[in-house]
């Protein structure tokens, strides 16, 4: 039976390996092209370079839009990951409340239940105290949902846009315009720069996954069998 399900595999999987491939690789691939390119439309894109991303480095609001995005990352990996995990014996009640930290406790709430009661119990025979018992016991073996909840908040901060968009749109004088928006700004809101706003968008997703890979790869070091 497995082998049957090996040999059409790669059958079952075209429909999607195509829609992927027409929904994401391609036009991913024609973003990063375009945005060495000076367009207004695919059609008449005219090829340029680098210029766009010494445009887009040399723009004051890219850069004032990515310091005010990392620190906003910051800020969030740091309150949403305390206060979920701080929060998770009451799922039941937060997760009512606080939508983006109710869906992290689900997450901690899963990794807690998974930890042996044995070993906690024995380190308490031990004489370990409750802090010790969480800083030594039970942190090292939630770390595969800190490693999840950290990648989440991390990636949905750094991608925040329609709240940016709706509380300030950047006001007062875009200081408070993040990387997704100070991109939406340049792509659509000036003529001509639409190469400068898609070579912004790679950069902005180099970046991102460069954090992310980095955050995975240190948090996961820390794991633990359990």
């Amino acid at each position: 039976m497995q082998k049957s399900m090996k040999r059409y595999f790669a059958l079952f999987a075209l429909p999607t390996i195509i829609a992927f491939s027409v929904a994401f690789v391609i036009p991913f691939l024609l973003g990063v092209y375009l945005s060495f390119t000076e367009f207004t439309t695919v059609n008449d894109a005219k090829w340029v370079g680098l210029s766009n991303y010494i445009k887009a480095f040399s723009n004051q609001d890219f850069i004032n839009a990515l310091w005010f995005t990392v620190k906003f990352t910051l800020v969030s990996i740091l309150t949403i990951n305390v206060f979920a995990f701080t929060l998770a014996i009451w799922g039941l009640v937060v997760l009512m409340n606080w939508q983006l930290i109710g869906y992290m406790m689900i997450i901690y709430v899963a990794g807690i239940q998974n930890v042996p009661k044995d070993v906690i119990e024995v380190a308490k025979i031990d004489g370990a105290s409750r802090f010790q018992v969480l800083r030594n016991v039970t942190l090292p073996l939630v770390m595969p949902s800190i490693t999840i909840s950290l990648f989440l908040t991390l990636s949905n901060s750094f991608k925040l846009f329609d709240q940016n968009l709706a509380l300030t749109a950047g006001a007062p004088s875009k200081q408070t315009a993040m990387l997704a928006l100070d991109i939406y700004n340049t792509f659509y809101g000036k003529t001509g720069w639409e190469g400068v706003g898609q070579a912004k968008a790679v950069v902005f997703f180099v970046l991102v996954a460069l954090i992310a890979l980095i955050q995975l790869l240190i948090t996961r070091r820390k794991e633990v069998e359990s």
